[in-house]
């Protein structure tokens, strides 16, 4: 495999490197300090990875393995992320720097865009199939996973179109399988099956459904594709986002008639909807099962489960009543892979003293150059810009929506419990009043302490708002005067539940509580993200702009 060799050398390094194959020059600590998957002591805590990583696939190339994620709205988009031992991972790339249709992910389109997607190695190739719920089934394709990927190629248009998965079958054949969404489809709980060209990246007919999960499996959805002992499998969630099943339909002929068998659920554990991900194997020749889990604010975080075979069947977890549906596991022995690697974590915090973004920066829609300066002066410059017309609704500046602002710079939540601060000042455009900068907890409701400009001089802000993609108001209290361009020290505890609780201080030692306890609610298929931003309601021909000296995340005190 291209890479192989240098993934082998580099994943021996110490840990204290930005990310394997990161594009940064800085380096700087990526173990995480409020979640760590290895317990040191040859086994492993779930979730693997404690953060929105929403609609998990996976696959083993060599001595490494690859896991990407949905994305949805966020730029750049589709995270893929890298380990050695299936515990430990890393952010190696994300595959699309921009979405398309351009003209369309210009502009904040929640719950739109990426969508359950699938990851492939074929033919000395990576291949991704992603599907744009609005538009189709995209593929993407590279010899290298953490350099560039191809041009996205529309493979399968049409609206409902959701959670495509390639086959390459023994004897020539390809194949996609996809299910339906019913929000544009008319139809859902059904998955189908089209043919592929040889290249993939032309299906050659509408598709045919293969199953029906009506009666049985409401809500079937991301159709996983396997062959083994002469068996198509399909790997399927059902029964909805966050109460469902892992469900496993098995035919001599892959397009069926198919038998059914769930094959994990619940139990009697607190894993609430187990279900949507990958079969892995190990170089040593074990089998394991990645899938996510709705923790609503948290989004959903991605567990890993050992799997067996039994009779032909799959069962995933610990099968505690010997019926052949397992239950997830918390905490279990590492997998075999024949080596001890590591403890890595994807980054959270940032020094900004890099002149490239952190991998852990998501925009909330395609970004454009004007937007930042990345670690040239030690710091991360945002420059603000002017909030989009459509948006003139309930925010601070003029009265519009935060939602609705594309250059709100985010990142996940990184646990239940934490506590993140930020370092921020706004050198304001003497031209330009109202500008703003903050940082803010988004979601479907948001909350934030900002910066803001005015002919008094600068004021530190705090803003609630509920219900902000539909109908909210924001709520807005003025916390204190401040100095011109001064250094002010936001930060925001999270614990468990959600409950955000915000503080404020001139210089880092003492804080000053603002407001009352904020709960977090998740945004549009994601869970509630931490986002950093520059804005003001004017345009003229320039613009004022933010320092962010560092962004930290700790555990909370």
């Amino acid at each position: 495999m291209h890479g192989k060799h240098l993934f082998s050398i580099l994943c021996c390094l110490v840990v204290s490197q930005t990310e394997s194959f990161s594009q940064n020059s800085t380096i700087q600590n990526t173990i995480s300090k409020v979640w760590v998957s290895d317990l040191g002591n040859g086994k492993y805590k779930n979730p693997i990875l404690n953060a929105d990583y929403s609609d998990p696939d996976a696959i083993r190339v060599g001595d490494d393995f690859y896991m990407i994620a949905s994305s949805f709205n966020h730029a750049p988009g589709l995270p893929l992320l890298h380990s050695k031992d299936l515990v430990n991972w890393t952010i190696l790339n994300h595959v699309l720097p921009r979405q398309k249709p351009y003209d369309v992910f210009n502009k904040v389109q929640h719950g739109n865009g990426v969508w359950a997607p699938a990851i492939r190695f074929h033919d000395k190739e990576f291949y991704i199939y992603y599907p744009d719920p609005d538009f189709g089934i995209y593929m993407t394709k590279t010899k290298d996973p953490k350099g560039e990927w191809s041009d996205p190629v529309l493979v399968f248009e049409g609206k409902g179109l959701i959670d495509p998965c390639p086959f390459w079958d023994e004897d020539g054949k390809n194949y996609l399988a996809f299910a339906y969404a019913g929000s544009r489809a008319g139809v859902k709980s059904v998955v189908a099956l089209a043919k592929l060209n040889s290249t993939g990246d032309k299906v050659l007919d509408r598709g045919v459904i293969v199953y029906d999960g009506h009666e049985l499996d409401p809500t079937i959805e991301g159709p996983k594709v396997y062959k083994r002992n002469g068996y198509y499998y399909l790997f399927s969630p059902a029964g909805g986002v966050s109460t469902g099943w892992q469900l496993v339909l098995r035919s001599k002929n892959i397009y069926g008639p198919y038998e059914r068998k769930v094959v994990m659920d619940q139990g009697k554990t607190t894993v609430n909807g187990p279900h949507q991900g990958a079969w892995i194997d190990t170089q040593t020749g074990e089998d394991w099962f990645v899938h996510f889990q709705d923790k609503d604010a948290y989004g959903r975080v991605v567990h890993l489960q050992p799997m067996k075979w039994v009779n032909d069947w799959p069962v995933i977890g610990v099968d505690k009543n010997g019926k052949g549906v397992g239950e997830p596991v918390m905490e279990y022995k590492k997998p075999n892979v024949g080596k001890t690697y590591p403890i890595q974590t994807p980054a959270e915090s940032d020094e900004f003293n890099s002149p490239i973004l952190g991998k852990q920066w998501q925009w909330q829609a395609n970004p454009d150059g004007t937007w930042l300066m990345p670690g040239q002066q030690g710091a991360l410059r945002l420059y603000t810009m002017k909030v989009p017309e459509s948006g003139k609704k309930l925010l601070d500046v003029s009265k519009n929506n935060l939602l609705d602002v594309p250059n709100i710079l985010t990142q996940k939540f990184p646990a239940e419990n934490f506590m993140a601060t930020a370092k921020i000042k706004l050198t304001g455009n003497e031209k330009i009043e109202q500008e703003m900068a903050g940082f803010a907890v988004v979601g479907e409701d948001y909350s934030h302490i900002y910066i803001k400009n005015g002919k008094q001089g600068q004021t530190l802000n705090f803003g609630v708002c509920k219900k902000g993609l539909t109908t909210g108001k924001e709520s807005v209290s003025v916390l204190t005067s401040i100095k011109t361009n001064q250094y002010v020290y936001l930060r925001v505890k999270v614990t468990e539940g959600g409950k955000c609780n915000w503080f404020y201080s001139l210089d880092d030692r003492k804080y000053t509580a603002a407001g009352e306890t904020f709960i977090a609610k998740p945004g549009k298929w994601i869970g509630a993200t931490l986002g950093l931003y520059a804005i003001r309601d004017t345009q003229i021909n320039d613009s004022g702009y933010a320092d962010v000296d560092w962004f930290r995340v700790e555990a909370v005190k």
